[in-house]
């Protein structure tokens, strides 16, 4: 399945990008607007060090992954997409949905795959949690929630909703698979005036079901937690523990008597989940997307439904 990738934009999340399609044996370019980063890399992987330009002429390339500013994801995936190269571009797809329905229709009319860096959704745990809430083992959902919060890098390009939101968010809409009836957000900016650092996003979902995204990067501890709730069990895929102990279930019991509620609590069960490196689950993933032997998952139109409620946040309403 020896696929050639070339990977634009080496920094912060790109070199991690590179080490694994490197690891996978399908890393055969690089580009970075910073020369010396871009030497770097390319001595260390052994592999050429070219300009964008030059990536998109050369047809021994199939999938180009860019790892760039947002600002930048519409006008380079469609570059790519017209030069017939599959499309592995980071989160969020694009910036309006202008730009991202340009993208869809652009990876349709050449026949070249669109995937967005959803990276949670390739998590193994993650895909366990799917599976226990398809095969109806914590039952009929009634709540979902994300907390994912840190002291962390404050960045001056994008707030902390279009930083932190996108992976809960597109977890969410994975597990409720129904359309978004309304989306409410509650903003903070407290480091700089301009810049949000503290949110929380709350959906209603057309079956009346809700859910919410708690995000911020001026939180003393981190936490990366996704609760599902549901009429027969809980379930909490808790990202800062071990892996063994990264998914927990709650058979709690909530039963009612007249206008008395009473709750049974069970002890937390773990999951038994093997283990594989997120990150190189979903750099494989994109790999067997080009060779056919998977369906899409996080494409243009998931990552178009994605940015949706991201833009609907953005407001302060």
């Amino acid at each position: 399945m020896k696929k050639n990738i070339a990977v634009i934009g080496c920094g912060y999340w790109g070199k991690n990008l590179v080490r694994n399609f490197y690891e996978l044996g399908c890393l055969v370019a690089i580009c970075d607007p910073d020369i010396d980063l871009a030497k770097a890399i390319s001595e260390t992987y052994k592999v050429k060090n070219l300009s964008f330009n030059n990536i998109l002429k050369d047809q021994s390339i199939e999938g180009v992954v860019l790892a760039v500013p947002a600002s930048l994801h519409a006008k380079m995936s469609i570059k790519a997409l017209n030069a017939k190269k599959h499309v592995f571009v980071e989160k969020p797809i694009s910036l309006n949905q202008s730009e991202a329905k340009k993208m869809i229709e652009c990876s349709k009319n050449n026949n070249m795959h669109l995937m967005v860096g959803h990276l949670l959704q390739y998590h193994p745990i993650f895909i366990m949690v799917k599976k226990l809430v398809v095969d109806n083992q914590l039952g009929k959902l009634k709540y979902v929630y994300s907390n994912r919060l840190s002291l962390g890098k404050v960045r001056s390009e994008e707030d902390v909703i279009w930083s932190f939101a996108p992976h809960d968010i597109s977890m969410i809409l994975s597990l409720v698979q129904e359309p978004v009836k309304s989306v409410k957000s509650k903003i903070n900016s407290i480091i700089r005036e301009d810049i949000a650092d503290n949110a929380i996003i709350h959906l209603e979902f057309e079956s009346g079901l809700k859910a919410h995204v708690s995000v911020s990067w001026i939180n003393p501890f981190k936490e990366q937690k996704l609760v599902i709730i549901g009429d027969k069990a809980m379930a909490v895929f808790d990202d800062t523990k071990p892996w063994d102990e990264k998914l927990g279930i709650y058979d709690h019991k909530i039963s009612k008597d007249g206008y008395q509620t009473y709750t049974d609590k069970a002890d937390i069960k773990y999951v038994n989940v093997k283990y594989a490196e997120p990150l190189k689950e979903e750099c494989l993933y994109f790999l067997n997307l080009i060779a056919g032997n998977v369906p899409p998952l996080t494409d243009g139109l998931e990552g178009a439904k994605v940015l949706s409620v991201l833009n609907q946040s953005s407001y302060k309403n």
